[in-house]
């Protein structure tokens, strides 16, 4: 669905590292490893998370396509490397393995494992948790931070808030809050990710729970994107509608199940006198006195945040396993046990935010194109319409 950047991400859970490449992005967009590093330190952050986040310190290794902190407009090539290797070496190594490792043939109800096996004629669950871990959404989050800066450069700024854990929703508004730019200075200090502290103690009390009873919980939140111009996406094909483009980059991360935007799935049970953001002229140009279409009608952005609710599922992995078979005997055991957070909804909200901006970036390049950072804010500055 991407029409102007191209990325891809290679690398397993417990190998050397991340690799990434990402393709499209102008020339001349200032970019730096601190700037990547403070995002991927970001997704690192979220109370559940398990004590893989103790071993790892992310830290991206710009590999080519920047010179002196600016791109070249060549292909980006990012490596991350996997602290946890050297504990995993004989395991994980590319090479022959001449000690026999046991393999894993239990596979976990809710994850990959046992489709993977199947469709890849595997033997060993291993190959299947490498790559199908959420391990691989670090290199996301890196890539989509150069997108990011891009986009910032040009006015556009995305966050992101947690708005419900288990059972415990947040219901308060970002009314408060008159710059989206500030929202994640301002979720970023809470543990969970969450804007009113007496919800955030909740939250935490529940996913405390959760992990004592050996079981793990799922939520949602929120992704705001500001500053987006009239236009992006088209009504005229199905492939370039904004809101399945951005559905599909999201709905690629593991364990999300669900988007809505603006008032999503309320707006069924409303009627349309309810819903439908009506019309203005104020100070010189189109108002709107609310925003239940959350940013895109017809699949084009039409000047306001776009904004989306996506949901998490919880983590198949579990302390206290499920019933399984083991692939190879056909008996009934529990599932394979794997270190894992007992709530990664938090650290969810960073991976979504970065797709966003991988989506957004790529439309902005569609429509209004540009080699270089100079090209594409003169075409701004000459075309939007906000």
């Amino acid at each position: 669905m991407l029409k102007r950047i191209n990325f891809l991400t290679a690398g397993e859970s417990h190998g050397k590292g991340l690799l990434g490449i990402i393709d499209g992005l102008p020339s001349n967009l200032e970019i730096s490893s601190a700037y990547i590093n403070s995002q991927l330190s970001r997704r690192q952050k979220g109370h559940g998370r398990s004590a893989r986040m103790k071993i790892e310190h992310d830290q991206a290794e710009i590999y080519c396509g920047v010179r002196n902190q600016k791109t070249s407009g060549a292909p980006i090539g990012l490596i991350i490397e996997n602290l946890d290797y050297k504990n995993w070496k004989n395991i994980m190594t590319p090479n022959k393995i001449e000690s026999s490792n046991k393999k894993i043939s239990l596979p976990r109800p809710g994850h990959a494992d046992l489709a993977g096996i199947q469709k890849y004629d595997l033997d060993d669950i291993r190959d299947v948790i490498e790559r199908s871990s959420a391990r691989e959404t670090a290199m996301r989050v890196g890539l989509g931070s150069i997108a990011r800066k891009m986009l910032e450069d040009i006015g556009i700024n995305v966050g992101s808030r947690v708005v419900q854990i288990y059972t415990i929703r947040d219901t308060s508004s970002l009314s408060a809050i008159a710059d989206i730019k500030d929202l994640n200075k301002i979720a970023d200090k809470s543990p969970v990710r969450c804007l009113t502290k007496e919800i955030e103690k909740e939250m935490m009390s529940i996913i405390d729970e959760s992990k004592k009873s050996g079981d793990s919980i799922g939520g949602s939140f929120e992704v705001i994107v500001s500053g987006v111009p009239y236009g992006l996406g088209s009504y005229v094909q199905w492939n370039r509608k904004l809101h399945a483009r951005l559905s599909a980059v999201i709905m690629s991360i593991n364990a999300f199940k669900g988007i809505q935007f603006g008032d999503g799935f309320s707006s069924c049970y409303k009627k349309g006198s309810q819903v439908h953001d009506e019309i203005f002229w104020k100070d010189n140009k189109y108002d709107r006195g609310s925003n239940n279409a959350g940013g895109i009608e017809g699949g084009i952005s039409n000047g306001q945040n776009i904004v989306m609710e996506i949901g998490m599922k919880p983590i198949p992995t579990l302390i206290k396993p499920l019933k399984s078979v083991d692939i190879n005997t056909k008996e009934n055991k529990l599932a394979h046990k794997e270190r894992t957070d007992s709530c990664a909804v938090p650290a969810a909200s960073i991976i979504a935010e970065s797709m966003v901006c991988i989506g957004i970036a790529d439309a902005i390049l569609e429509k209004f194109g540009g080699d270089s950072m100079e090209q594409l804010k003169s075409h701004i500055k000459a075309t939007a319409k906000y």
